[in-house]
């Protein structure tokens, strides 16, 4: 998968999990946590690793302009805490958003330097 594929897929993922935030809150659910949580957790916790190391080669060869090495680390935190928060009512909701926003502008801005240069490795 490249890596402009991925950010796209994470960066749908950051949306679900909002909805899933506010499902959550909504219905006032406690997740199961090893039948839910933990393989989504899983999955998602391989997807932003990957990301997150294909993304940094990228930098380096490419050298995009607003994209940097602390930002692709803050985002790939960022997304790993709001996967698994997603689910949690008690989460709060003022960090949440912002983190999932953060993450998204990142997302977002690196797949328009992607774009800009044509090319994806």
């Amino acid at each position: 998968m490249t890596v402009r594929r991925l950010s796209a897929e994470l960066f749908e993922e950051c949306g679900n999990c909002l909805d899933r935030f506010y499902e959550m809150r909504e219905k006032d659910a406690v997740p199961d946590f090893y039948a839910d949580v933990k393989p989504y957790a899983d999955l998602w916790h391989a997807k932003i690793e990957q990301w997150q190391q294909e993304s940094l080669l990228y930098i380096q060869t490419e050298r995009p302009k607003y994209v940097h090495k602390p930002t692709i680390d803050t985002a790939a935190e960022g997304m790993a805490q709001v996967f698994v928060q997603s689910f949690y009512k008690e989460t709060s909701k003022k960090r949440f958003v912002q983190t999932i926003q953060a993450a998204q502008y990142t997302l977002q801005t690196f797949m328009l330097a992607i774009d800009e240069k044509g090319e994806d490795i």
